[in-house]
């Protein structure tokens, strides 16, 4: 799949008179089969590029550019490759745990070390062979992100149901030998990987230090699909309670000797358990934000921050407005709109927390919210002018929820604008003042002067 499928205009790739539907074959002496290869031998200065023709020929091209610049060469797909998925079955598998009859890419599991790389996705390393294992060395492709869930071998395997899966110990020693940075995740099961189990995961990753570098744990999403899957139940607030005093008691130790926690609770933790959020400066660098720790805290910090720099003023031209988010989440967003009220009386805001229909209460994140539970919950209800809502909640870069309900039927269903808002503290408040700027790819269904109306900052 590295047929080159277009040249981008005075790019590099361009002046050096590279064509649509030639092959990039190697660049540098080097083969190139995916997008690693492509974006680590093409980052020179000069490069010796090897082209293959439509008929089979080949041929040579030179050229020079500044360091680090981009070819210019866009591909069949973005990964010059096709997307590995994922070779467990692991028992809490969230994708396991969805409804039938959902868009098909809801149901792929990816797996790749390359997503992992250049997005940030988690991996199991399970799919990797030795070659593949080696290369991230020589290429030293660092930070990766792993799915790690236990160090136990056996109990690994039994996670998630692959024979491969008590290997990755080892190959993650082997990245550590070589300062390859690694940050690790564990879906915390209750019963199965906590406790004593946990307590050697985490001593196993302390090993590793500085090499792994940062590991959050989390605890397991259970759905109302789970017919036929291994018995799983979420976490009592008692269980959540233990999971927590295991962990902040690890990290104390972890800290005194190494200068850094190493690892945190996600914030679901603690709202299971009923427990206050830790400060700010207990997250240190918010290095495990994408798993939800210390993203709660860091919204409240933000906002704050934001509050401070605004003028009571501002704040009373605000029209009316309303956010809607995950149960979890509803309380701090209440007490954010409480804190603005008391720095300027006249803002009206109201918070709904949705209820999680669609996948079933137990599940109470934002990003899981869906458009059908939107309607539902919220139609008749007193919404002000415009909706805010958390943007990941939306699939990336497009208009439409999990249960492919989309923007336009919210807006049309409930009568009011739906603005998408960054987890982000300062948009959060120009959101509620209606100065935000909507993500890139948004603009909801209305008539251009009504939206600019209530997003003028977008204009």
């Amino acid at each position: 799949m590295t047929v080159i499928q277009s040249v981008d205009p005075r790019s590099p790739a361009h002046r050096a008179g590279l064509r649509v539907g030639e092959t990039l074959t190697h660049i540098n002496g080097h083969q190139i089969v995916d997008v690693l290869d492509y974006k680590f031998f093409s980052y020179d200065t000069r490069l010796e590029l090897v082209l293959r023709e439509e008929d089979g020929s080949t041929r040579t091209v030179r050229l020079r550019k500044r360091e680090g610049e981009d070819l210019g060469l866009e591909f069949q797909t973005y990964l010059m490759d096709r997307a590995r998925s994922c070779a467990n079955n692991c028992i809490f598998c969230f994708v396991d745990q969805m409804p039938p009859g959902m868009r098909p890419s809801l149901y792929f599991k990816d797996d790749d070390a390359r997503l992992s790389f250049l997005l940030g996705n988690y991996l199991t390393l399970t799919n990797m062979s030795d070659r593949e294992v080696q290369r991230i060395i020589d290429l030293r492709i660092s930070p990766i992100n792993i799915s790690v869930h236990t160090t136990d071998p056996a109990l690994r395997e039994m996670m998630l149901k692959n024979k491969r899966a008590g290997r990755t110990i080892d190959i993650m020693r082997r990245f550590a030998e070589h300062r390859i940075i690694m940050n690790c995740q564990i879906v915390s099961c209750p019963g199965i990987n906590d406790g004593p189990a946990l307590d050697k995961t985490l001593n196993d990753l302390a090993e590793m230090f500085p090499s792994v570098n940062s590991v959050s744990v989390v605890p397991v999403g259970v759905t109302k699909f789970r017919e036929g899957l291994y018995p799983l139940k979420p976490y009592t607030r008692e269980q959540a309670g233990a999971v927590i005093d295991q962990v902040e008691a690890f990290a104390a130790r972890h800290l005194e000797k190494q200068g850094t926690r190493l690892v945190w609770c996600s914030d679901e933790f603690y709202l299971i358990a009923r427990r206050p959020l830790p400060a700010e400066e207990f997250f240190e660098e918010f290095t495990q934000l994408d798993n939800g720790v210390g993203m709660l805290r860091m919204l409240m910090e933000e906002f704050g921050r934001g509050l401070k720099l605004m003028e009571p003023e501002e704040l009373a031209q605000a029209r009316p407005f309303s956010i809607a988010t995950g149960v979890s989440a509803g309380p701090f967003l209440a007490q954010l709109v409480d804190l603005a009220r008391e720095k300027c009386g006249t803002i009206e805001g109201k918070v709904y927390p949705i209820a999680n229909r669609f996948f079933g209460e137990t599940i109470t994140v934002a990003g899981l919210v869906t458009g059908g539970d939107l309607i539902d919950q919220l139609r008749g209800k007193e919404l002000g002018e415009r909706l805010l809502i958390p943007a990941n909640m939306l699939r990336a870069g497009e208009r439409v929820f999990l249960d492919d309900v989309s923007l336009d039927d919210v807006e049309r269903e409930l009568g009011v604008p739906v603005i998408p808002v960054a987890q982000d503290g300062y948009e959060l408040l120009d959101a509620m003042c209606g100065l935000a700027a909507a993500p890139p790819d948004f603009k909801p269904n209305l008539p251009e002067d009504e939206y600019y109306r209530y997003n003028p900052g977008t204009r």
